[in-house]
């Protein structure tokens, strides 16, 4: 591994700066120190760093010729999309360029007939959908932040969402990528059709969070439409009957579109924000199945759901079945995680996945953790697929309270792997989670991902301090990086 040219007070980075813009132009470069402080986090917003360059490339050769200036002075480079990620996957590093997507944003090319489409990274989650809704088609991932998260960064996360149940996360509907590699070569992997020979290099990069390079063309797979859709809201009175409900329908062979489970406590905070009218503020919890396929189909599924809903104890199930009343029973959902800045300042969420079979036993103990620990935590998860997002609710301002929520956060995790399950279902490692990835794997399992990287990678520019735990990311190190960090802003 080559050693780093210089580190950031020493390096000149006046004409690297303008090898940039030769490549980029002006308005593709952003290096002033004002305009860098928009670019210094992602969604998880309690860690901050400041990049020391931001630059928009707009085509596959340029990404490629950004990626070669810095492979040249060995800067390490972060990718970045919309910025919507909930790990710290796109935490800019130190002395490091930062490469925004978000001016690639073009559908490339539709096909309709062998129902595929391909898009540039920047491309919105939600446009695919609009591109192909009037075809009868659509684009089954679909993360709470839809209408602004990139394709580019659900791949690199391998994002899920509420229907990814039945239809699977962002690898099962990605076909094909155009890479730039760390070096700055430009591959293909995959390509139009659902299963090609050889390695499977697309499912390899797909979640792998930057670390193997940058994703500048995706072929995606898209689907027909069903012909029949209904959404059922049951409210119970307790959370373990709609946590027993979960199981039920699962063991009853019926597989939702989509299955979700609300907390009281995320039920008044959307009540509150979006006042849909539809969740009802004393239920200890809501649960929300959508049920699709051939109009028959539809129909007899919906009625075993309800029929296992009230057998559970549920009070009440409304059901949806025309496009305006469905968007209103998940709209609620879909605004949860925004909706928590009514009850707190901040809030700390979690990604943990457990066993459908140990939702009540988890969320129970999630609830000791927060008495434990002093903190309310709401729960709205992904119920069908046991993928778990507590949301801590907290105040920044407070000393010490970050460091607390994260050792609640961390606690949580060990728990969803003590039961059986995993550190992250959709939002990824990155920055947030790497020092947990022992919990889940021993050193020989950490080192073989090391290998692969090295392949893709050797010198390590690509997203360097993601998803693996090293001692200057984990424990004492890392507290005193971030407050070397925090001198230097006050500074500035």
């Amino acid at each position: 591994m080559l050693a780093p040219e210089k580190n950031a007070t020493q390096r000149n980075w006046q004409p690297i700066i303008q090898e940039f813009i030769t490549v980029l132009g002006e308005k593709g470069v952003v290096r002033r120190k004002e305009e860098l402080l928009v670019y210094e986090c992602d969604g998880l917003t309690s860690y901050r760093n400041r990049p020391a360059l931001v630059v928009f490339p707009r085509s596959t050769e340029e990404v490629s010729q950004a990626i070669k200036i810095c492979a040249r002075h060995q800067l390490p480079f972060v990718a970045r999309g919309s910025g919507t990620g909930l790990s710290g996957g796109a935490l800019p590093e130190d002395d490091s360029v930062l490469i925004v997507t978000s001016r690639m944003n073009r559908i490339l090319n539709i096909d309709l007939e062998n129902q595929q489409v391909v898009v540039q990274p920047g491309v919105i989650n939600n446009w695919v959908t609009q591109a192909v809704s009037g075809a009868g088609f659509y684009y089954a991932p679909d993360p709470s932040s839809q209408i602004i998260c990139s394709i580019g960064g659900n791949v690199a996360e391998n994002s899920g969402g509420v229907h990814c149940l039945k239809y699977g996360v962002t690898t099962n509907h990605v076909l094909g990528l155009k890479l730039v590699l760390p070096t700055g070569g430009i591959v293909d992997v995959g390509g139009s059709l659902p299963e090609m020979p050889g390695y499977d290099l697309t499912g390899l990069f797909v979640g792998s969070e930057g670390t193997l390079g940058i994703a500048t063309e995706i072929t995606l797979k898209i689907l027909k439409t069903a012909e029949s859709i209904k959404v059922l809201l049951a409210d119970f009175t307790s959370v373990e009957a709609a946590g027993a409900t979960v199981s039920d329908i699962i063991g009853a062979g019926i597989i939702p579109g989509g299955m979700e489970m609300m907390d009281n406590l995320s039920i008044n905070a959307v009540e509150d924000v979006v006042q849909t009218g539809c969740y009802p503020r004393d239920a200890a919890a809501v649960l929300l199945v959508e049920v699709d396929g051939l109009a028959i189909e539809a129909e007899e599924n919906a009625r075993r759901v309800e029929a296992l809903c009230y057998q559970n104890g549920a009070r009440n199930v409304q059901m949806a079945t025309d496009p305006e009343a469905r968007l209103t029973l998940w709209k609620g959902r879909k605004a949860a995680f925004a909706a928590m800045g009514k009850m707190a300042p901040d809030y700390y969420v979690q990604d943990g996945v457990i066993p459908r079979t140990k939702l009540e036993y988890v969320l129970g103990e999630i609830t000791k953790l927060g008495e434990q620990f002093g903190y309310y935590v709401a729960n709205v998860f992904h119920a069908g697929d046991g993928n778990l997002h507590p949301l801590v609710l907290y105040d920044n301002a407070q000393p010490g309270a970050l460091e607390q929520v994260e050792a609640l956060g961390g606690e949580i995790l060990k728990l969803c792997v003590k039961v059986g399950g995993s550190i992250s279902g959709e939002h990824g490692i990155g920055a947030d989670k790497r020092c947990y990835m022992p919990e889940m794997f021993s050193e020989t399992d950490l080192e073989t991902m090391q290998w692969v990287r090295q392949v893709f990678d050797p010198d390590r520019i690509a997203n360097p301090t993601k998803i693996f735990p090293t001692p200057r990311t984990c424990g004492e190190a890392a507290r005193s990086h971030a407050a070397e960090q925090f001198k230097e802003i006050e500074r500035f």
